[in-house]
């Protein structure tokens, strides 16, 4: 996918100088503010900038501390593109912090407004992630399926088994891959999942779940937490 990182009319364009541990950026033209107004002015302008799309449900650990029966019907899925601030990826810049607008153009070549988000700060060379909303076509439903006191073991005093059971349905006429995100509490494992998983840090596991165009698709999953 292909996004424009622009307002749609053409703006000017300014230059950027380091200073000690600073950056100056200059718009190459004066701009006139009227008698108590205020007006924002577009920094930077790039098209074509490559990103990479991503449908991402996010959990929450307290799912993982008591016992629990549904935990959302029809659950927002965020949607996130990140680019890197490259000069091959038509940026290479230190950004300053302020608003990012993504247009994308529609079949007629018209750049539509799909989303904004703040950024801090960026260098040169770093990752730039931008959440731009949440899908339309794509709900999920989480429940809490299991739930199991193992009562004290070792140096332990709460072991508990969990099982869970997320639905994710797909209203686009393409399939899609959701990033379900689970923030795991305590001393945890996975004992039993449909789905393959990767630990990203130490309270945190990812699964990928492609679902398919016009279905639904369920992660189920069941995790030892001790604490």
């Amino acid at each position: 996918m292909k996004t424009m990182m622009a307002p749609a009319p053409a703006a000017p364009q300014m230059k950027e100088e380091s200073l000690f541990e600073y950056h100056l950026y200059t718009l190459d033209r004066p701009t006139t503010l009227k008698e108590n107004q205020t007006k924002q002015v577009a920094l930077l302008t790039a098209s074509g900038v490559p990103v990479r799309k991503e449908y991402l449900l996010k959990g929450d650990s307290y799912y993982y501390q008591g016992q629990y029966g549904e935990l959302g019907d029809k659950t927002k899925v965020g949607v996130f593109v990140e680019f890197d601030n490259k000069t091959e990826t038509r940026m290479g810049m230190p950004l300053p912090k302020g608003t990012v607008r993504v247009y994308k153009r529609d079949s007629e070549g018209r750049a539509q407004f799909v989303g904004e988000d703040a950024i801090d700060h960026t260098p040169k060379n770093e990752l730039v992630r931008l959440k731009l909303g949440d899908a339309f076509d794509i709900t999920a439903r989480r429940k809490q399926t299991d739930y199991k006191s193992l009562g004290r073991q070792g140096q332990y005093r709460n072991v508990y088994e969990l099982a869970f059971e997320v639905e994710l349905k797909n209203a686009k006429p393409e399939a899609v891959t959701v990033s379900a995100l689970e923030p795991i509490f305590g001393d945890w494992e996975m004992v039993q999942n449909s789905h393959p998983f990767t630990k990203e840090a130490a309270g945190t596991a990812r699964f990928k779940v492609e679902v398919p165009a016009g279905g639904s698709a369920t992660l189920s999953y069941r995790v030892r937490v001790r604490w």
